[in-house]
């Protein structure tokens, strides 16, 4: 007797990208790039974008992580390029939740990347740069506030 046939949506996987992004504090905006690799060229390419964004006097304090990509000599020898121009503050090992940009990377897979299906990378980085436009359309500025714990 012939076995019934199931038919499931089967899941392929295409491949992945990587989303590199900063969180402008004062206006809540996001700038974002999405390639296919984080190294050190992709991020260089995101300092540059930065370097656009803000007027030349200023400096651009970035919150970010030890990936290898932030600290590679090509990296190195980007910023040594623009002298003054950016100041990194690294989160300690397990501290990514001091980073406010974790926080848009959850929203965004909370939102408008669960449960997605789509037939190539290319779609899926539109999806992501348009999920970002639209983030963009009402940002949210982050305000920290302090408060006092009490230890006893």
């Amino acid at each position: 007797m012939a076995r019934p046939r199931t038919y499931v949506d089967e899941y392929k996987r295409l491949g992945t990208v990587s989303i590199l992004a900063a969180l402008d504090l004062h206006s809540g905006k996001i700038i974002a790039q999405v390639h296919d690799r984080h190294r050190s060229r992709e991020f260089i390419e995101l300092l540059k974008e930065l370097d656009t964004c803000y007027p030349e006097d200023a400096t651009i304090r970035i919150v970010l992580d030890n990936h290898s990509a932030h600290v590679s000599k090509e990296t190195m020898k980007y910023l040594a390029s623009r002298p003054g121009r950016f100041v990194y503050v690294h989160t300690p090992k397990h501290g990514s939740w001091l980073n406010l940009i974790e926080s848009v990377f959850s929203k965004m897979a909370r939102s408008f990347l669960r449960h997605i299906r789509v037939s190539s990378k290319n779609e899926l980085k539109e999806r992501i740069l348009k999920g970002i436009e639209e983030i963009n359309s009402t940002p949210v500025v982050y305000r920290w506030k302090k408060f006092d714990l009490e230890i006893a």
